[in-house]
C-alpha cells in the first residue's frame, strides 16, 4: 500500500500496490468517513476495474451505503452523477493518463468536494490501514444509472454556436474521450476526424497524456492531412482537453484559459478567473481588459477547486489541461473547454491561429522538468541568486522582475523540480534562462 495515497487520489499499480482486497478497504474507509448513505461508482475502460470497482462496492455497502453504479464513464460524467443526483459523494475508478498497468480511486463528498491529501484522503488512509468500523447490520443496496442523455443536454445549453461549421480532429487516446465524443461532440454542428476513440485500457496506439508533445503528433498530422479548423486530445479519463490550430500548432493550455475568457466574462462584470501560477501574464491580462478578476492560484485541482467555489467565479484553468466550471459544481470538463473553444471559432469567420497569435506575446519556456536530489536546498538556491527581486512562496518559488519571471516547483505527482519561465522579449528570455538554468541543471530527458 505504501505509495498510492498521492496529493489528490489513490494511484498505482495492479496488482502488487492495489489489488480487490485494498480496494474493498478503500470502499469501507471512504463511505465510512464521509458518513455517506449513497454514493456513485463509475470506473474508466481498464481491465483491472471490473475487479477493483467491485471490490470498492462492496467495501462501501458493507457501511450501510447504497451506490449508484453508472458503469463506464469518462471522470467529468462521474463527477456529473454526484453533481445532479445529489449524493453523498462519489467515487471514480481511474488513473487518468498513467500507463495500463495503474489504476486508483478519485473520491468527492457531496456537492462534488474533492477528498485529496489535506482535506479528507489522509483520514481515510489511517481507516485503511487501521481498523475499519464493524460492517452495518444491513448491507446498502446497489442501483445502475445511465448519465449520458442528462450529461449531454447539460453541455450543449452551456455552448452558444454560430453559422459556420467546423471541421475537428480528435484524439482521445483510447481513453474515455471516446464516450464524451459519443456523448456530447456527435451532437454539435461539427464534422469529427476521430483518431482512437475505441476505449482500450492497454493504449495501443499512444499513452493518452496529451502533455507529452509525442503524444500530440498524430492528432497534428492528421489536423494538416484533413484539412481541420483544429485539433483536440482528451487525456485517459477525459477531465483535461489539449489543443492545437489549423496549422498543427500546439497552443498552450494557459492559452487556452484566456481563450475561454470572451465565453464568460463579459457577461458577469467583475467575474473571477482563477488561474494557475504558471500561467502566461497575458492570462490576467486579458481576464482583467474583458472587466473580470484574475485570481492567482497554486497548482493542483484541489487548490483551484476550493479558490474557485469560494469566489463563485464561472470558471478557472491550468497549465496542465484543466479547465473548472461553476456551472458543472467547480469540477474539471475537457469537454467543456472544448465546446466553448469549437462555439467561439464557429461565430468568427477566422481561423483559429488568429485568435491565439496575439496571446502569444511572451516568450516562454513551457514546464521544464529538472531531476534533482536535494528540491528544497535548490529552491532556496533560487531565492538567494534573485535577491532584488519580487519572490513569493505561494508554491515552490515565483521570482519576478518587470521583464521577466519564473516559477520553480516540486512536482505533486513525480521526484522532479519544474520550471516555468517567461520574458517581454526574445533577448530578455535567453538571458534569464541562462541564469536560472544555471542553477537547476540540466533539463530531465521525458
Amino acid at each position: 500500500m505504501a505509495g498510492i495515497f498521492k496529493a489528490y487520489d489513490i494511484r498505482g499499480t495492479v496488482p502488487d500496490q492495489l489489488d480487490a482486497a485494498l480496494a474493498e478497504r478503500i470502499g469501507t474507509a471512504t463511505a465510512s468517513h464521509l458518513g455517506a448513505r449513497r454514493m456513485v461508482v463509475g470506473r474508466d475502460m481498464r481491465d483491472s476495474g471490473v475487479e477493483l470497482s467491485r471490490a470498492l462496492v462492496r467495501g462501501i455497502t458493507s457501511t450501510g451505503c447504497d451506490v449508484v453504479d453508472i458503469g463506464v464513464v469518462s471522470t467529468p460524467m462521474q463527477y456529473f452523477a454526484v453533481g445532479s443526483l445529489g449524493t453523498d459523494g462519489g467515487v471514480m475508478v481511474t488513473a487518468s493518463h498513467n500507463p495500463a498497468a495503474y489504476n486508483g480511486f478519485k473520491i468527492s463528498a457531496r456537492d462534488v468536494v474533492p477528498v485529496g491529501g489535506t482535506s479528507g484522503l489522509a483520514e481515510i488512509e489511517a481507516l485503511v490501514r487501521g481498523a475499519l468500523p464493524a460492517p452495518a447490520a444491513s448491507r446498502g443496496a446497489v442501483s445502475t444509472h445511465d448519465v449520458r442523455a442528462a450529461y449531454t443536454a447539460r453541455i450543449t445549453s452551456m455552448l452558444r454556436f454560430g453559422e459556420r461549421r467546423l471541421r475537428v480532429a480528435v484524439d482521445c487516446g483510447n481513453g474515455m474521450g471516446g464516450h464524451e465524443v459519443a456523448a456530447v461532440l456527435e451532437h454539435l454542428p461539427v464534422d469529427l476526424v476521430g483518431l482512437y476513440l475505441e476505449p482500450d485500457g492497454t493504449f495501443p496506439n499512444h499513452e493518452a497524456n496529451p502533455l507529452d508533445p509525442r503524444n500530440m503528433r498524430d492528432l497534428q498530422a492528421a489536423v494538416l492531412r484533413e484539412g481541420c479548423d483544429l485539433g483536440i486530445a482528451f487525456d485517459g479519463d477525459a477531465d483535461r482537453a489539449c489543443f492545437c490550430d489549423e496549422q498543427g500548432r500546439l497552443i498552450g493550455n494557459d492559452l487556452v484559459t484566456a481563450l475561454l475568457a470572451p465565453e464568460l466574462v463579459p457577461d458577469e462584470p467583475g467575474a473571477a478567473v482563477v488561474y494557475d501560477l504558471r500561467s502566461s501574464r497575458v492570462v490576467p491580462q486579458t481576464i482583467a481588459a474583458l472587466g473580470g478578476t484574475p485570481v492567482r492560484e497554486r497548482v493542483g485541482h484541489a487548490f483551484m477547486k476550493a479558490t474557485l467555489r469560494r469566489h463563485r467565479g464561472p470558471y478557472g484553468g491550468e497549465l496542465s489541461g484543466h479547465f473548472y466550471f461553476r456551472d458543472l459544481w467547480y469540477t474539471d470538463s475537457g469537454v467543456l473547454a472544448a465546446g466553448l473553444v469549437l462555439a467561439r471559432l464557429s461565430r468568427d469567420a477566422v481561423p483559429l491561429s488568429r485568435l491565439v497569435d496575439p496571446l502569444r506575446r511572451f516568450p516562454t519556456s513551457g514546464e521544464v522538468n529538472f531531476e534533482v536530489e536535494d528540491k528544497d536546498g535548490k529552491i532556496e538556491e533560487i531565492a538567494a541568486a534573485f535577491p532584488d527581486a519580487r519572490q513569493d512562496r505561494l508554491d515552490g518559488i515565483t521570482v519576478e522582475y518587470d521583464d521577466w519571471w519564473c516559477n520553480v516547483r516540486k512536482s505533486n505527482t513525480e521526484p522532479l523540480l519544474r520550471l516555468v519561465l517567461e520574458a517581454d522579449d526574445a533577448t530578455t528570455f535567453e538571458a534569464a534562462k541562462a541564469r536560472v538554468m544555471g542553477i537547476l541543471g540540466t533539463p530531465a530527458a521525458h
